[in-house]
């Protein structure tokens, strides 16, 4: 298959419509046409169908477009890798991660590289998990720092994933609270002692880890408020209108003075540095190695 005509599907399945393509690609719309046929030709099934005065992509069209995508991206981050990533002297490594790993682990590494290895640059990209493992595929970043819970592991086939941190999870409540202390003992008897509490739950793969460590302490959580901003989780807790459950990073990125907090026992997730490929180049290398050494 070839590249450029796996780019124009791509552009199609992005923008909606041939027109679209044509424009972001700079291309004419019967050049892009002819691209489309010829890749028709070429996987020998339709991609494209009739919609209306328009065009839509079939599931086959779909599928290819996805992976195109993927191709594309990764064939541009191995031309930047040959280019510019020959040595640690020169080049830049593109890192996704999640907010609170950004604001305690990252800086660390970027420290670290701009004085052992000057000439590489980083560059950084916000995104929870599965932005960032999306990103990854497509080629737009080099490495995606994720974390993943035994209900809800990352999505890593095909990919490598480096073990970076067994994340501790901590019960947040408002340090004003008359409740009795924590209970002590196991995590069932610390989640339990907050059964009529109202929760407040983080992304989805938290609120979905919170919802089974509770039922598995035999309740369900009545959950009041979702956020993935931990200062406003925290902010929330404080007001005293709910109790939450945050990872250890959560709370070294930023700890508000009006609550405390307990480790749940035995209650962890896993930060995890992902990267394309078996041997990723030096650069790559160095930023995960980076990760790993920041955690310690």
């Amino acid at each position: 298959m070839d590249l450029t005509r796996l780019r124009v599907l791509a552009a199609v399945a992005r923008e909606g419509s041939v027109t679209g393509a044509a424009r972001a690609l700079h291309y004419a719309q019967p050049s892009v046409s002819h691209h489309l046929a010829r890749l028709e030709a070429e996987v020998g099934v339709a991609l494209l169908e009739r919609h209306g005065r328009g065009v839509r992509l079939t599931a086959a069209g779909r599928l290819l477009a996805a992976r195109a995508e993927e191709i594309v991206g990764r064939v541009g981050a191995a031309r930047d890798e040959l280019q510019a990533l020959v040595s640690l002297s020169a080049g830049r490594v593109r890192l996704a991660a999640f907010p609170s790993a950004l604001a305690t682990l990252v800086p660390d590494v970027v420290a670290h590289l701009a004085r052992e290895h000057p000439g590489l640059g980083v560059g950084l990209v916000e995104a929870e998990p599965p932005e960032a493992l999306d990103a990854l595929r497509r080629g737009a970043v080099d490495v995606a720092l994720v974390f993943e819970h035994d209900r809800s592991p990352a999505d890593v086939d095909g990919l490598r994933a480096v073990p970076v941190l067994a994340e501790e999870l901590f019960l947040v409540r408002d340090a004003r609270s008359d409740r009795e202390p924590w209970p002590g003992g196991d995590a069932a008897a610390e989640l339990g002692a907050l059964a009529d509490a109202a929760w407040i739950a983080g992304c989805e793969r938290c609120r979905a880890d919170l919802v089974g460590r509770c039922e598995r302490a035999g309740f369900t959580p009545r959950i009041a408020f979702e956020t993935d901003d931990y200062v406003a989780v925290q902010a929330l807790v404080a007001a005293g209108v709910g109790v939450s459950l945050l990872p250890s990073l959560a709370l070294r990125a930023h700890r508000d003075e009006r609550v405390r907090a307990h480790p749940l026992p035995g209650a962890a997730r896993r930060v995890l540095a992902v990267t394309y490929g078996d041997r990723p180049p030096p650069g790559v290398d160095a930023v995960v190695a980076g990760l790993v050494r920041a955690a310690r």
